[in-house]
């Protein structure tokens, strides 16, 4: 097939995937095959399934199957979040707006402290609503306080409640399901090759809980259709000639706007690099950011690169991850085999 249909370059120079990614010999973009070589070596001693490197829109290395939809697992709630974004562009959500506006409450019921929690607060993971939630790591239970210990917009907690909660408020005011919505305002704008949410398939579905009535919204997502979201989260919301997702709200949500410690920091569902910190052993670029799901689901952008990295891992055989401190090693080697000019 004619090179000019499977990828194009936008008039501004920059190249964007369209049927499919284009890839580029390593040395040629700047990059060391020895050091990635030593990267692959150690990849093959953990349990990575994919990784994908792309520089400038294209693909400088890969490894695995990038058909293959893995499990997304927390990634959903970066692609919540700009959905978020594109409909408060429109004027459609108000982040000002409580819960108790809302109409927002749960089986043990909220105080009124807590519903005056706004959707900002939840978007910022810092509600002060330490009700149970489902979908829930066993890191995440484990750090959760004291019910009522915290007022609302103070504190910040990696908190599934305040995520769930978001996706139960995003379909009540725009009357939209979080899966069709991304289908349409972002799946297909994109290009995504593998995603599909139809009669036949459906790579995403809502999770209850008896805990509480806010369920999870998890995804699956192909590798190669992950890295087309952090493609066009480094072009600031842009994919070739399309604003997609609201220009500010990416500058915006990729703030480092909450200290999360060794973890570096978080904005409004993304985490952030905060003075190099985001993974053990490894320093971040200044700017970056990642979407990450437990097991070692990352997708990371560094704009002072031009960088989008993609890791997955199969958490559907039992047991299977790649933990923190794996994934910054693995990161390191990537990052080293990038020549410095």
């Amino acid at each position: 097939m004619d090179k000019a249909v499977i990828a194009g370059e936008s008039p501004a120079g920059e190249f964007w995937p369209v049927q499919a990614w284009e890839t580029t010999e390593p040395e040629a973009a700047g990059w060391s095959s020895a050091g990635l070589d030593l990267a692959w070596r150690f990849a093959d001693t953990i349990a990575t399934a994919t990784v994908m490197i792309v520089q400038g829109g294209r693909v400088v290395a890969s490894r695995g199957d990038l058909a293959h939809r893995y499990q997304c697992h927390s990634v959903r709630k970066s692609f919540l979040s700009a959905l978020i974004g594109i409909h408060e562009e429109a004027g459609t959500i108000d982040l000002s707006r409580t819960l108790a506006q809302l109409g927002i409450d749960d089986r043990e019921g909220l105080s009124e402290r807590e519903k005056a929690a706004t959707i900002y607060d939840l978007l910022t993971a810092r509600s002060g609503i330490f009700h149970p939630a489902g979908y829930e790591s066993p890191w995440m239970k484990s750090i959760k306080p004291q019910r009522h210990s915290q007022p609302p917009g103070t504190f910040w907690l990696y908190n599934n409640w305040d995520f769930n909660a978001l996706g139960t408020i995003f379909t009540a005011l725009t009357g939209a399901g979080i899966h069709d919505d991304f289908l349409t305002r972002i799946a297909r704008p994109l290009g995504m090759e593998d995603f599909r949410f139809d009669g036949e398939r459906r790579d995403g579905w809502l999770e209850q809980d008896d805990c509480s009535v806010h369920p999870a919204y998890p995804f699956r997502m192909s590798t190669r259709d992950l890295a087309r979201f952090g493609l066009t989260f480094l072009r600031q919301g842009r994919w070739q000639g399309e604003q997609v997702i609201p220009a500010n709200w990416v500058a915006t949500s990729v703030l480092p706007l909450s200290d999360a410690g060794p973890r570096g920091g978080y904005g409004y569902m993304w985490w952030t690099e905060r003075s190099g910190a985001g993974f053990p052993g490894v320093v971040l670029p200044a700017g970056s950011y990642s979407a990450q799901g437990v097991g070692g689901q990352n997708c990371l952008v560094i704009p002072s690169l031009d960088l989008v990295i993609v890791h997955r891992v199969n958490t559907d055989i039992k047991g299977t991850e790649v933990n923190r401190f794996a994934f910054g090693r693995l990161l390191r080697l990537i990052l080293e085999a990038r020549r410095q000019d």
